[in-house]
């Protein structure tokens, strides 16, 4: 397959993008929505949180497949039918009128979601020449960083000015206008889809893929709020994941023609940008996640006001990567833009905590802003670092099990600040409550100060004293949790600054200019 030219390749950027967009926004916009949809569904908060797993599992599930199923349906016909589904399932999930049937549809539409990731990464780059890459890398990895922050800034806007169901509404115009692009200018392969006879579906592997990760995604998604391995759930979860992905990545290592293939981690950068990409992904949802929690549950600050506090910093950062893509296009080695992207998050990590509890929205703007350059350094040269020295045949593989290792990066860190958060909480809730013995002076004197000002404005003197303990216990409650996540802030920081030495292990073989003349050929070929 040729690359495109001119108007068809910005088109083809254009849809791909927001393709991915598209997807990636899901992940998060249904964040801001649970309170409302479970008043309206008429569930609990637990119960409704479903809606955000049940995609999650679908998505991780579904990534590492893609290789398979787009050489087996081919990749137009699976791009565009996996379009299809997402747009319909999110109309469907945008009508349902009981949990259990929002849930189903959300996983339906996780299903369609997958393949608007790596399908859309591996299209956009056959639009580009092999020296062009980097620059694909670029404009793809304004995306992937674009879709987590916009989905907590548009789903804030809706539950404000509408209601939930609109959340899922807006992707129906967007996802008809991407298939119809789609169907229009994005070039099959050669015998693309005409090789089903010569590929035995691996139903083992699929299997055993979908019971591991799936049930791994399901610890690390419900773990925290189900007590971990004191629920009996999650230890039989736990116990099947870790079976199912041993036995999976033995079988598939054994067999000709495996769903995943996992031999092409055997190149060793492929290995070290996966191992890489995890962390970096780790980062890209912590950041996402414990952010807007603090500025939400302890500064007060409204899902949209959050929103908007993300969106302008994560602007500027995605400009870079374009001028990244341009300087890697060049032969600019993507070490450093690794090393400085991670010591960013680093600096990132330890600026937010050590902000006052009164910090403003505007106070955020330069740790974000910095986090936001961490973002683009680091996550373009692993998005393109996916590819590198793989054969052309080998792309859909290595590009499937990089984009999984990213979502499974993000549910490791969610789960890890989750579990912390509350491991810290109850650590400095205990801590100032030791700090506040009865009869202290300062203590009782505050509590009369605090009634004093309910009585005024209420006039109700009998419960006054109530009252004001309710309002000094949510104060405690407001300080734990803040110092808690200025401690989960602190430990990403840590473990940012741990991993920047190994950056070395990306050090790919400089190929002479035959070797890289012929790759190039090669690919050009192959796609």
């Amino acid at each position: 397959m040729a690359s495109a030219k001119g108007f068809a390749k910005a088109i083809i950027v254009i849809t791909t993008v927001s393709a991915a967009i598209m997807e990636l926004i899901d992940t998060s916009i249904v964040n801001v929505a649970l309170s409302d949809m479970s008043g309206s569904l008429g569930v609990n908060i637990e119960d409704v949180s479903w809606v955000i797993t049940s995609y999650a599992i679908a998505n991780v599930i579904i990534i590492p497949l893609t290789g398979f199923l787009g050489e087996y349906f081919g990749r137009k016909s699976y791009y565009i039918a996996s379009m299809i589904l997402f747009t319909a399932a999110s109309y469907m999930c945008g009508q349902s009128t009981s949990l259990f049937e929002l849930v189903v549809w959300r996983f339906i539409q996780g299903v369609g979601g997958g393949a608007l990731l790596s399908t859309s990464q591996a299209i956009m780059f056959d639009a580009f020449e092999p020296k062009e890459r980097p620059m694909a890398a670029g404009l793809f990895g304004m995306g992937i960083v674009l879709g987590p922050t916009l989905g907590p800034t548009v789903g804030g806007y809706i539950i404000e000015h509408s209601s939930w169901p609109l959340i899922f509404m807006i992707n129906i115009p967007i996802g008809i206008i991407a298939t119809i692009l789609s169907f229009t200018f994005i070039e099959r392969k050669e015998n693309e889809g005409k090789k089903k006879d010569q590929i035995k579906i691996d139903y083992t592997g699929i299997l055993l893929l979908t019971a591991g990760i799936g049930c791994l995604q399901y610890v690390l998604e419900r773990g925290e709020s189900e007590d971990w391995f004191s629920s009996e759930t999650i230890r039989y979860s736990a116990i099947i994941a870790a079976v199912g992905l041993v036995s999976f990545i033995i079988y598939e290592l054994s067999i000709d023609q495996p769903a995943v293939n996992l031999r092409v981690l055997g190149n060793r950068n492929l290995a070290f940008t996966t191992m890489f990409t995890f962390v970096a992904g780790f980062g890209l949802f912590t950041s996402v996640f414990v952010y807007p929690v603090l500025a939400q549950r302890v500064l007060g600050f409204t899902a949209f006001e959050t929103g908007l506090s993300l969106l302008g910093p994560t602007l500027a950062g995605v400009i870079m990567m374009p001028i990244i893509g341009k300087m890697m296009s060049k032969g600019v080695t993507p070490i450093p833009f690794v090393i400085v992207g991670f010591s960013l998050f680093t600096v990132y990590a330890f600026m937010s905590a050590s902000v006052s509890p009164d910090v403003g929205r505007g106070d955020f703007f330069l740790p974000l802003l910095v986090r936001a350059f961490g973002i683009s350094m680091s996550q373009l040269p692993l998005i393109n670092q996916a590819v590198v020295g793989l054969e052309a045949k080998d792309y859909a593989a290595g590009i499937s099990l990089n984009n999984m290792i990213r979502q499974l990066g993000g549910a490791f860190g969610i789960a890890m600040a989750n579990n912390y958060v509350s491991t810290q909480y109850a650590i400095h809730r205990t801590d100032l409550v030791s700090n506040m013995p009865a009869g202290s002076p300062l203590l009782t004197d505050r509590l009369q100060q605090i009634t004093a000002g309910i009585a005024q404005r209420t006039g109700e003197l009998a419960t006054a004293g109530q009252k004001a303990l309710g309002v000094l216990n949510a104060t405690v409650d407001r300080q734990a949790y803040f110092l808690a996540y200025l401690d989960t802030f602190r430990l990403v920081g840590i473990f940012f600054l741990l991993v920047i030495p190994l950056v070395v292990f990306l050090r790919v073989k400089k190929k002479s200019a035959d070797e890289t003349k012929a790759m190039m050929k090669a690919a050009a070929e192959a796609h």
